[in-house]
């Protein structure tokens, strides 16, 4: 039975699964040893009519998962099995596979694969999710809501000017998907040290058709592994991005919280149950799976950095790890990206608790707007303040609004009329730029292509 929430199918697309599944690795373990004798046969390494055979023969339909286990239980190496089961289906010519390979000119260069499919996936997802913020950045970039610094009641911002925040950092991760890539995605054909000794005289010639044939391009120079600073980079920046997803997630739950409901998840009346007690229960409970997954991804960041530091050119303690680390990398940012892109096509929006919370401070949140006026009208900034951090410490105890407190007070009455402060008190009147600034970031977050 599944033990893995992966393999039960409730983590993951079935698209982005399917490039890690048993199967579907074999396959690549395969492509590459086919790229490899059809390389060395173009150059006379090996006989041509073996390089076509072991080329036909490089297909789990052939070399199945099945028969690869059996040969495994033997040899106690999954890739020599692998290499056993091939050469033998190939017959006399089987003795042409993995022609001066190691084992890991074949598994990384299989992972440069994968990665570099599963890596579209994820940059297709971001840029939806992006597109997403943009489009409710835009639509909403006038709409007043309280912005807030360390849980309190700051000044007004726009649930646009959040979006597009957001969008922004979106972008940003997706800019440096796009550039860890080209230090992501290598392969290699090196051999065991990483000298190429094996490959004789024509090894960069052989490594140029194995890499031509497979799309890839060869790591500068390598061990006998891929150095794992790459693969790292690759963790680091799941985390990354994780955690932006988890920012996004972490925002909405606190604005769907009963006492604010400024925002709220999806929720399907007819169908969906948010609680086996509680009948009336909305849950945010997506941007909860957003933010608990996001744990399980920078979790992932230490042993992808301990990988780095191999003994000398190589050794095993990477290898029981990047079984997890890869996969659930991919696996997990695929699934965290299709709920945020749920979540934001379906997010409820409520204009009215947006206003009303805007005058649960009674006026206070407008006490910078008042206090910039008295400084320009020649109280200086340092007086403004203590006068208005005065005058809002009383509204506050006496439980009065702070234009009445500020109407008692001759030295604010002296520089503003009634009608001004009443004006500034408003807090559509108190966003700054916010409009033009969601306007820029959007169109900078739309430049950082998919």
């Amino acid at each position: 039975m599944p033990i893995c929430p992966i393999d039960t199918g409730r983590y993951g697309s079935k698209e982005m699964r399917a490039l890690f599944e048993e199967e579907s690795r074999l396959q690549r373990y395969l492509d590459v040893e086919a790229a490899l004798a059809l390389a060395q046969a173009e150059l006379g390494e090996i006989p041509q009519e073996s390089a076509v055979r072991i080329s036909n023969h490089a297909n789990v339909s052939v070399v199945t998962p099945e028969k690869v286990k059996l040969k495994e239980a033997k040899t106690k190496h999954d890739l020599m099995a692998m290499v056993e089961v091939l050469s033998e289906e190939c017959g006399e010519d089987g003795k042409y596979v993995h022609w001066g390979a190691t084992s890991y000119d074949i598994v990384d260069t299989s992972w440069a694969l994968i990665m570099r499919d599963a890596s579209k996936i994820l940059e297709a997802k971001l840029g939806r999710i992006r597109d997403l913020l943009c489009d409710l950045a835009l639509k909403h970039k006038s709409l007043v809501m309280v912005g807030r610094t360390h849980g309190q009641h700051a000044v007004p911002v726009t649930l646009g000017f959040k979006m597009a925040v957001f969008a922004a950092e979106v972008a940003r991760n997706i800019q440096r998907l796009k550039e860890l890539e080209n230090r992501l995605l290598v392969g290699k054909l090196s051999g065991a040290v990483g000298t190429m000794a094996s490959q004789g005289e024509k090894a960069f010639e052989v490594e140029m058709g194995v890499m031509e044939r497979l799309g890839l391009k060869p790591a500068e120079i390598s061990t006998q592994v891929v150095c794992r600073d790459r693969i790292a980079e690759f963790i680091c920046w799941s985390a990354v991005t994780a955690s932006g997803l988890d920012r996004i997630a972490t925002e909405i739950r606190n604005l769907q919280r009963t006492e604010i409901l400024e925002v709220a998840e999806g929720f399907e009346a007819s169908t969906q149950v948010g609680s086996s007690t509680m009948p009336h229960k909305q849950n945010p409970v997506d941007c909860e799976k957003v933010s608990g997954l996001a744990k399980v991804m920078r979790g992932l960041v230490v042993p992808a950095l301990e990988n780095i530091p191999l003994w000398h050119e190589r050794d095993l303690t990477d290898s029981s790890s990047e079984r997890f680390i890869i996969p659930f990398s991919f696996i997990v940012m695929d699934e965290m990206l299709t709920t945020m892109e749920r979540v934001l096509k379906n997010l409820r929006i409520f204009p009215e608790n947006m206003r009303k919370n805007l005058r649960l401070t009674k006026g206070a949140i407008l006490s910078e707007a008042v206090m910039m006026i008295l400084a320009r009208r020649g109280m200086g900034r340092q007086a403004a303040h203590e006068a208005l951090r005065k005058a809002s410490i009383r509204a506050f105890n006496e439980g009065r609004d702070l234009k009445d407190v500020l109407a008692e007070m001759p030295e604010v009455t002296g520089l503003i009329t009634a009608e001004e402060l009443e004006d500034l008190l408003n807090p559509e009147n108190y966003i700054g730029k916010a409009p033009e600034l969601v306007e820029r970031a959007v169109a900078a977050a739309r430049q950082a292509d998919v």
